[in-house]
């Protein structure tokens, strides 16, 4: 039998890395809009759960405008994105009307903690990070962005270090593929995740056919 995720938002990070193949624990959530939202998906849809950083983030927004630009594609591969971030409802709802998908406020970083999501100075220092850095906040200043101004929050919630994280979410509640961020843009692509979703639906097609087989 699968081991379920520890849930226990005290276990100490370098013991709550979650491992594919686990049994998600089931999250019932509310977004900053007052949405409820359901994990895994009672729809039969795979979640894609993203741990990102604070709101405002300018490395955070450059990646959600890649997720914004193919939503619909997303979204017809049978997928549902659900964003966490460690800031407050106040902060979020700031950005709400301009994200097609739920987002999460965790200012007390309890879900972090709970999956292992870590957060260090490491996490800008890596070129990528850097040249991510940039970029958002060039199309903040080009209002090209999901930032409401050119500038995020000075001090934010939880704190700037912090790395993302990646969850995908079978409709049965197994963990079928994850990312631990290592660096502040370390995430998966759209094409990425598109990809693991096909290999997820590949394998479970297989798993079924063996059963069929086995039953003749």
């Amino acid at each position: 039998m699968p081991r379920v995720i520890p849930i226990d938002p005290e276990t100490p990070t370098g013991e709550a890395k979650a491992r594919v193949g686990e049994t998600f624990p089931t999250l019932d959530l509310t977004a900053a809009s007052g949405r409820l939202v359901t994990i895994p998906d009672p729809g039969g849809d795979f979640v894609h759960l993203q741990l990102r950083r604070f709101a405002g983030c300018p490395i955070c927004n450059l990646h959600l405008r890649s997720i914004v630009a193919r939503f619909d594609e997303i979204r017809s591969h049978g997928i549902r994105e659900v964003v966490v971030f460690h800031s407050s409802v106040a902060e979020l709802a700031k950005y709400e009307a301009d994200l097609p998908f739920p987002l999460i406020a965790d200012p007390a970083r309890q879900f972090y903690r709970r999956f292992g999501v870590e957060r260090g100075p490491r996490s800008l220092l890596r070129p990528r990070a850097l040249r991510a850095a940039i970029v958002g906040q060039t199309a903040a200043f080009g209002k090209r962005s999901t930032m409401r101004s050119a500038f995020g929050p000075i001090n934010p919630a939880g704190g700037p270090f912090g790395l993302p994280a990646d969850f995908l979410i079978a409709p049965d509640g197994r963990l079928s593929a994850l990312k631990y961020g290592r660096h502040a843009y370390d995430q998966w692509t759209v094409d990425e995740l598109l990809e693991h979703v096909a290999g997820c639906i590949e394998e479970y097609a297989q798993v079924d056919e063996g059963r069929q087989n086995v039953g003749r």
